[in-house]
């Protein structure tokens, strides 16, 4: 589980970064662009050439550094991207018995959240990966989750918070037989 926490953290503070970064890079552009204090001033006449030049040249020295970083960022994501790719499990469905064995350890009803953090009270339908299989989640029951299509299409391939998963714990303890493993989600090492 600390890993999957670790995951979800990073990959959140990632994301926060860029939208950082971004927002520094719109100020840091209209700032360059607004009109200086010195406009109009003195007895030189700047010709449009100059004006047009003097705004470029701010433009690119307001973006260089913010523009420098998403450049950073954006590699560290198609690196992350790439090790997600190479940890994808060889077989991504569900064999028939984990999908029996998933479904009797879920009574078949949906394992997901529903509203106020509940379980969701409808019928499964799908076995998804609790850890998205896209982001390097194995395909083993411990990684299975029996979801409504509902359920399912609202996860999508996004990865659960760490909260999500200790909730699905500490609720498959109410259902789960106690010689089952109780814990949820799970991701391939790198091969």
């Amino acid at each position: 589980m600390m890993e999957l926490k670790r995951i979800y953290w990073s990959r959140h503070a990632l994301r926060l970064a860029y939208s950082a970064l971004i927002v520094w890079l719109a100020v840091s552009v209209v700032l360059a662009l607004m009109p200086k204090g010195n406009v109009g001033a003195g007895n030189s006449k700047s010709t449009v050439t100059e004006v047009f030049r003097s705004l470029v040249d701010g433009v690119l020295a307001a973006v260089a550094i913010p523009g420098l970083l998403i450049v950073a960022l954006f590699i560290v994501a198609v690196v992350v991207h790439g090790r997600d790719v190479r940890r994808r499990d060889p077989i991504r469905r569900f064999s028939r018995q984990q999908r029996r064995e998933g479904m009797a350890r879920a009574g078949g009803q949906c394992e997901m959240e529903a509203g106020l953090r509940r379980r969701c009270s409808r019928p499964a339908e799908h076995g998804d990966h609790f850890y998205p299989w896209s982001k390097g989640g194995s395909t083993n029951l411990q990684n299975f989750v029996a979801a409504c299509a509902r359920c399912n299409r609202t996860k999508g391939a996004r990865i659960p918070s760490p909260g999500q998963q200790a909730r699905i714990k500490r609720r498959r303890r109410e259902y789960v037989v106690p010689e089952s493993s109780v814990s949820v989600g799970e991701r391939r090492q790198l091969a």
